[in-house]
């Protein structure tokens, strides 16, 4: 668990070092496994340590390039998955999806510094949210993510 940068200061502050922290913690998570080791899978599903940070991608670009930000789907920096990311393919390296997901981060910051905390914009499922909610679902979307792989991470380590 890595230490946020911002314990106290403004609101915006606060929860843009959690965000950040919680995005490190996701990536902690699959740091220095192998490329077998990433792609394991130890449930039913989809869920492996690659695919975590893969559907992180993903839930980077649907709540910070297309809610927020308003993009087109073709505007996005990268593919919006109709599996949510959990699909990883053979030729996607561990480095090459933690680089996907970091360059996803550094755009959901561009595009959220010049948006007050209480501007809203309409979701299609969930109606109106406000940056400051995408921020605390944000957060704990990953915190929770980040604590799936803590759990596959063990038990792959005692193999």
């Amino acid at each position: 668990m890595t230490t946020p940068t911002h314990t106290t200061g403004t609101e915006r502050q606060v929860l843009e070092a959690m965000l950040d922290r919680a995005r490190t913690d996701l990536v902690d998570t699959v740091r220095g496994l192998s490329e077998t080791d990433a792609r394991r899978r130890l449930v039913p599903s989809l869920t492996t340590p690659i695919a975590l940070i893969k559907h992180g991608t993903y839930a980077e670009r649907m709540w910070f390039q297309r809610t927020l930000g308003q993009l087109a789907d073709a505007d996005c920096d990268g593919p919006l998955w109709p599996h949510g990311g959990f699909g990883v393919g053979d030729e996607e390296s561990v480095a090459e999806v933690i680089a996907e997901f970091e360059r996803a981060g550094a755009r959901a910051r561009t595009i959220a510094a010049p948006i007050p905390l209480s501007e809203t914009r309409e979701h299609p499922r969930l109606g109106t949210v406000s940056l400051r909610w995408i921020y605390v679902f944000m957060t704990a979307e990953f915190a929770r993510h980040a604590g799936h792989g803590d759990i596959l991470r063990e038990q792959i380590e005692a193999r």
